[in-house]
């Protein structure tokens, strides 16, 4: 589970519990979705709680002691048993959390498995310990971590997709085995592979950032961010939002720095892991065999040694890029302010404009009686878009008494407008129209370049008619 970081202590916490007289632990078979869940139902007064040890997916996780069975236990507790202990309970692997049953009492819902007393990779990463990690100790953990991927992926009795796997979803044991825990986000493949939005954006492929249908290759993305984690013990895009990450990674193609000294074998891994095309990705499978080739590469030991020995040497590549990055974020947000202010007073005219079509003194009531009608409908379109526009559209109809309509009396009655409309027509030479009837097409348009993964729009259609009026090019008005 997330976060099953502390050895066992003294201290206990009493979470509320409610009594049941079931027996201690019984076989519980248990429907969810398409398959029939057979596992161990463990009653919750059976469970003695010690520390809270932090967060999982959708539940906060505590050391316990299984009483009846004299076991160190992590409980997960939860609002309701989901698909979580319906995966955990067709699980066994070395490098899968160990599943020992549920409590199934409302409202003390809870899963309960074995505890990795030497806490999660992440903490590990960020200790002091880590700076003696060689090879061989990052080589035996990303084979733990492939294998026990390879495992959900290929030979489960149910295809599983993990979806939120990084580094606090990966438990040290204390015989310092990894196994991946936390399976709150995951799904059964049988299920459905269109995936919500869940998991940690630093980790997410695009697609699960993007809540796109996902295969079993958005674990090698964040797989490859593991790894990252473990050759450079840095956090992935540290100091950035989640919203900003996303954005970086979608839309800017962004991963984690390689520093320019990491060993080519593993960088290759790694860039192959990150594709943005999900297809392109290697299959765990692959990640083991070229795993296991780089375990007999005989140059290999000394020069991921020399690179994790020497970070101060290529940290500040990381540090620059995120520099870089903030930078860009910056100019990103005095952006969409800029648009912000630009939409504003553009939606402010659209207001005017809607008020005066309302009114009872037409627009131009100086020059002739005027019916004018004014719509507006607004649209939203679901997909990436670097642009965001509003559209105003006008056409005219009139017929003149005099039958002669010159350009530039066109242009005295565009001042009526505020000068916001684009004059389009085709005059013939003379400069004149010299015909009973008059139809201008005008267009106004203001457009703006954003980011965003919404584009919204709002569209005015207006429409005048006036009546027949004599015009001359002497009308001071």
């Amino acid at each position: 589970m997330t976060g099953i970081v502390q050895r066992a202590t003294d201290k206990r916490v009493s979470p509320d519990r409610t009594e049941n007289t079931t027996n201690s632990h019984s076989e519980c078979q248990y429907e969810m979705s398409s398959l029939s869940a057979s596992f161990v139902q463990i009653r919750f007064d059976d469970i003695r709680f010690y520390e809270n040890c932090g967060g999982g997916s959708f539940g906060s996780v505590y050391r316990a002691h299984w009483i009846s069975q004299d076991k160190e236990a992590a409980v997960k507790k939860l609002l309701k048993i989901d698909t979580e202990a319906e995966i955990l309970s067709v699980l066994s692997h070395k490098n899968i959390i160990q599943f020992y049953g549920a409590i199934l009492e409302a409202p003390n819902y809870g899963i309960v498995t074995e505890y990795a007393s030497r806490g999660s990779l992440y903490e590990y990463l960020s200790s002091v310990d880590s700076e003696e990690m060689d090879m061989d100790q990052v080589m035996t953990w990303a084979m733990d971590i492939a294998t026990g991927m390879h495992y959900l992926h290929a030979e489960a009795p149910v295809k599983v997709i993990h979806r939120d796997l990084k580094s606090r979803n990966v438990v040290l044991t204390a015989d310092n085995v990894l196994k991946i825990c936390d399976f709150g986000a995951s799904k059964l493949v049988s299920h459905t592979t269109h995936m919500s939005l869940v998991g940690t954006f630093p980790w997410m492929a695009p697609e699960v950032i993007q809540s796109l249908p996902v295969s079993e290759t958005c674990d090698t993305y964040s797989y490859g961010v593991v790894l990252w984690e473990m050759l450079t013990r840095e956090v992935p895009f540290k100091g950035f939002e989640g919203l900003q990450v996303a954005w970086l990674v979608v839309e800017k193609h962004e991963r984690p720095t390689i520093p320019s000294s990491c060993p080519a074998s593993f960088a290759d891994l790694m860039r192959c892991c990150w594709i943005a095309e999900p297809k392109e990705r290697p299959q765990f499978k692959q990640i083991l065999s070229t795993l296991e080739t780089m375990k007999n590469d005989s140059k290999l030991p000394d020069q991921c040694n020399s690179f994790l020995h020497n970070k101060a040497e290529w940290r500040c590549e990381i540090e620059e890029t995120l520099e870089r990055l903030k930078q860009l974020e910056m100019e990103l947000s005095c952006k969409e302010q800029e648009l912000a202010e630009r939409e504003r007073r553009l939606t402010e005219w659209e207001n005017r404009l809607m008020e005066r079509s309302r009114s009872c003194t037409p627009l131009f009531s100086h020059i002739s009686p005027l019916a004018a009608t004014l719509s507006a409908e607004s649209f939203y379109e679901a997909h990436m878009e670097e642009s965001k526009s509003s559209e105003i559209s006008c056409q005219i109809s009139s017929t003149c008494s005099n039958g002669d309509l010159g350009q530039a009396s066109l242009q005295k009655l565009m001042l009526g407008f505020g000068g916001v409309f684009d004059l389009d027509m085709n005059i013939p030479s003379g400069n004149l129209i010299s015909q009973s009837g008059m139809q201008l097409n005008m267009q106004a348009k203001k457009n703006s370049s954003k980011s965003c993964s919404v584009r919204e729009g709002r569209k005015l259609n207006m429409a005048i008619t006036m009546d027949d009026f004599g015009w001359s090019d002497d009308d001071s008005d």
